[in-house]
């Protein structure tokens, strides 16, 4: 059976011609090098990684089946550890995959029964009881011994890393995933999220570092982070919290007339999603603080100044995927729903039993915390109002907690209600993840991430403390003992520009070739600084930096202070744009007593470069 050819045609069988062309281009990518190239007797770790809620399922199936076709005989999929998501999985790996031997996490005698006569398919909660029961299976039946086990980690960042890698212990579910793995003769484990910042520092010798990294770009009609927080400007879509006399109301009213567009026009869900707090008093608060305001609205829903106010919010809503109905037709439906106490507020925290069923059609308005993030989807959701704070913001959790992306959305209907400060945040979160995506398209071997200070990529206690290093931007950064391949070499390089000249702006690929001459102990890791620089390259191919060159100095070698005040001065006013600033030293005090050239540089101001020292490099 060609398992891969079965899914895809299953896929075009739906009408999805789309995706299954996406799902053949990334088997197309990842096969030949990863899959068809495989040893057989090593534990190799890969990452495959798209936009949140852009269809990564279909991808990981995509993987699946032609991993099967290959000879690979067992697949475990690792869900996070929330019932409700790994009985979707399983039922969607039912509904897509033929000719698998399907298990569910009891299913241990169907799958000892198999025989691995059918390639097996095991979905799994990361629970810790079901983690060591299994990996007790499949020791006890030995099919591992001798055959190579393929895991899939759906959410890869959530649960699976060394929550003790700083107090010398391992984390349970960390320790079993491993226990799992060592009772395979070998095994691919492919890393699977739409955040990877953790796992891209997590460090070689950890085992946890992917080795490979692919990138799979969403489809058509994807609305995502460059829709919302686009590089210039704000999105289109936002309204700031704080610049608005009533923004509950406001986001209220538009909620109210995304209903009655999208209703009557025969869409089966509106969806409103209040992200307030992770206090489940503060939930309980905006409850009835929206209870409050819609029985306002009923009240006067057949009053003159409502009509004005949702034909003002009607006529600027335009869907792109469906036509709109007329006003007096949507302003009819709104007052029904009113008057009917048709819209459900419902609060989804630890203290509530709420299903994915109570907000699958209607008007709802949704408000909780964590419980909003990763895993949970919401269709039709048209209308957010983010102002969830926290004092050391992560950057994964909070792009997790963003339920806006996704390929039912309209972008004529769409409207974000947030604090100006948070929207900031996001966009960083934007502009860093499009460079980690154009870093793993240029096949970066070492990614760099990058945040401004005060945001961090990722929770520190699956980071190791002692290897994971911060280069602040604004900080001059020189070595204590630096070395020349050639001088003539770097000469050669810098021989167009004059000391007279205060500075020069200049090719950032200059900067890498000045680099390729220089060696340095481990107080200045060139290949850092080159990463970094290659970061930025990745993003604008084009990117320029600012080159000052200065000859025949005569500084002492170990000094504080390795720049002049004047020339310190000029780098310090370049606040967005690398600097970097070439001595040329007579040798006479220190520095081996030769001519060298030493680099200081300098990275944009108000950002933090992180990077992973590994014994393992």
């Amino acid at each position: 059976m060609k398992y891969l050819e079965t899914y895809l045609k299953r896929i075009e069988g739906r009408g999805n011609k789309q995706l299954a062309d996406s799902i053949q281009k990334t088997v197309d990518n990842i096969a030949p090098k990863y899959l068809e190239g495989f040893s057989f007797c090593e534990h190799e770790v890969g990452l495959l990684f798209g936009n949140v809620q852009s269809g990564k399922t279909g991808q990981m199936f995509g993987v699946i089946s032609v991993a099967a076709d290959l000879g690979f005989p067992v697949f475990l999929i690792l869900t996070t550890d929330n019932v409700i998501l790994q009985q979707q999985t399983i039922e969607r790996v039912r509904e897509d995959l033929e000719g698998f031997c399907i298990c569910d996490e009891y299913d241990s005698e169907i799958f000892a029964e198999n025989c691995l006569m059918q390639p097996a398919i095991i979905v799994l909660k990361k629970n810790v009881r079901t983690l060591k029961q299994w990996s007790n299976i499949l020791g006890s039946t030995g099919f591992m011994r001798g055959n190579p086990l393929f895991i899939i980690d759906d959410e890869a960042d959530a649960a699976s890393l060394n929550t003790m890698v700083n107090r010398n212990g391992r984390s349970s579910i960390n320790r079993y995933l491993d226990d799992i793995k060592a009772r395979s003769a070998c095994s691919i484990y492919l890393q699977v999220t739409g955040t990877p910042q953790a796992l891209l520092l997590q460090t070689m010798s950890s085992g946890w570092h992917p080795y490979f990294a692919y990138y799979f770009r969403p489809g058509n009609g994807y609305l995502g982070g460059d829709f919302f927080f686009p590089a210039e400007g704000a999105g289109e879509c936002i309204s700031y919290i704080d610049s608005l006399r009533d923004p509950l109301e406001e986001a209220l009213m538009h909620h109210l007339v995304v209903s009655g567009i999208m209703l009557t026009a025969g869409k089966g869900v509106a969806n409103f999603l209040i992200h307030p707090s992770v206090r489940k008093a503060v939930h309980g608060k905006y409850q009835q603080d929206v209870f409050k305001v819609l029985g306002d609205f009923k009240e006067r829903c057949r009053d003159d100044g409502f009509t004005v106010q949702a034909r003002q919010r009607y006529e600027q809503l335009n869907p792109v995927k469906f036509e709109k109905k007329p006003f007096g037709e949507v302003l009819d439906f709104i007052q029904k729903l009113l008057e009917n106490d048709e819209i459900k507020v419902l609060v989804m925290n630890g203290s509530s039993d709420v299903g994915s069923d109570d907000y699958a059609s209607g008007s709802n308005v949704i408000i909780g915390g964590n419980t909003l993030g990763r895993g949970v989807t919401f269709a039709g959701l048209q209308t957010i109002y983010y102002t969830r704070t926290a004092k050391k913001p992560q950057a994964d959790t909070m792009w997790q907690h963003s339920r806006m992306f996704g390929y039912d959305r309209d972008a004529g209907l769409m409207k974000v209600f947030i604090d100006e400060h948070l929207y900031k945040l996001f966009a960083d979160i934007n502009a860093t993840n499009n460079s980690i995506i154009s870093q793993v398209e240029r096949g970066t071997a070492d990614v760099k991430i990058y945040y401004p200070e005060g945001l961090n990529p990722t929770r520190k206690n699956v980071l190791d403390n002692k290897k994971l290093a911060m280069i602040s931007g604004g900080t001059n950064y020189y070595p204590y003992s630096p070395e020349n391949d050639t001088i003539a070499d770097i000469d050669q390089l810098l021989e167009a520009f004059d000391d007279s000249q205060p500075c020069y702006q200049v090719s950032l690929r200059l900067m890498q070739e000045v680099f390729s001459h220089i060696k340095s102990e481990d107080d200045f890791k060139v290949s850092v600084f080159r990463s970094i620089i290659d970061m930025v390259l990745a993003e604008k191919p084009a990117g320029q930096g600012v080159l000052i060159v200065r000859r025949n100095r005569n500084v002492a070698k170990g000094t504080g202070a390795l720049l002049s005040p004047n020339d310190w001065q000029l780098g310090a006013s370049v606040t967005d744009k690398i600097v970097l600033t070439m001595y040329q030293m007579t040798g006479e005090k220190g520095w081996g007593g030769e001519k060298i050239w030493v680099p200081n540089i300098k990275l944009p101001d108000k950002m933090v470069y992180y990077d992973i020292t590994d014994d393992s490099e």
